[in-house]
């Protein structure tokens, strides 16, 4: 599995990219976000989730998740985040770091 996160917008308008291949990680890190992408019920999301009403220098996040041939891509507001999402964005980009 490859989870790919860009940040884009904000004040600056710069952008970041987080990559984690599972292919790297332990299996308890595998686990981790195996769970993380359940909790978010990130496979039944829409493609893209708004934010509530147009907020200038907000991020926004596309997340993608690469599995047996198969892609997901959600694109969201940093206003429209789920707290689950939240943890997934947050584990993905402290997991990337690391590696």
């Amino acid at each position: 599995m490859r989870i790919s996160l860009q940040r884009t917008g904000g004040f600056a308008g710069i952008s970041k990219k987080a990559i984690v291949d599972t292919a790297n990680l332990s299996p308890e890190e595998t686990q981790q976000l195996s769970q993380l992408l359940e909790a978010a019920n990130f496979y039944s999301l829409p493609p893209k989730i708004n934010a509530p009403a147009n907020q200038p220098d907000r991020f926004q996040y596309t997340l993608t998740v690469e599995e047996n041939n198969q892609q997901h891509t959600l694109i969201v507001g940093e206003a429209a985040l789920s707290e689950t999402l939240k943890r997934l964005i947050e584990w993905v980009n402290n997991t990337a770091s690391k590696k």
